[in-house]
């Protein structure tokens, strides 16, 4: 009857374990032209490495995350930017803690998961990966809406990346 209509698919992961990491990855991998992350913090390398495989592949990556986090031992932020990805902080002493990333403009992953390795290895956590329109959108204007208001953070090219 409705032969245009797109059939939503949508997906739930919890740790711990690997289901959300793998979520994560694949949908990083899986990405075609964009991808925009709005996460509290990335300290899990394996996503880190996805993440850098993406930018490699030519994938437009912009990364908005938390000031203070970004400081946290382990955290993979400053490498991300000294290899010329997008990123941005917040400027305030409140916290940037979406855990959100947009595919291609028409998937979105959320939930509480922390982009972390203790995430996981111990942490109770969910991600929702869906493609309902109405939700990617909702997220993008979120995404869109921070952007311009968040510190672009700049680091030099001394980069010990893998």
């Amino acid at each position: 009857m409705y032969p245009h209509k797109h059939k939503i698919t949508s997906h739930a992961f919890f740790s711990p374990g690997d289901d959300c990491l793998n979520a994560i990855i694949d949908s990083i991998d899986e990405a075609g032209k964009s991808i925009n992350i709005c996460v509290f913090t990335i300290s899990d390398n394996r996503i880190s490495d996805a993440i850098v495989r993406a930018h490699r592949r030519g994938i437009r990556i912009r990364i908005i995350t938390d000031n203070q986090k970004l400081h946290d031992m382990g955290s993979d932020i400053k490498e991300l930017a000294a290899m010329g990805l997008e990123v941005r902080t917040d400027n305030t002493s409140n916290h940037m803690h979406h855990k959100f990333s947009i595919f291609d403009e028409v998937r979105v992953l959320t939930g509480s998961y922390n982009w972390t390795r203790s995430a996981a290895l111990y942490n109770h956590e969910n991600i929702l990966i869906t493609d309902n329109l109405s939700i990617v959108q909702d997220f993008s204007r979120e995404f869109d809406r921070l952007w311009p208001d968040m510190t672009p953070f700049i680091t030099g090219p001394e980069s010990s990346f893998r």
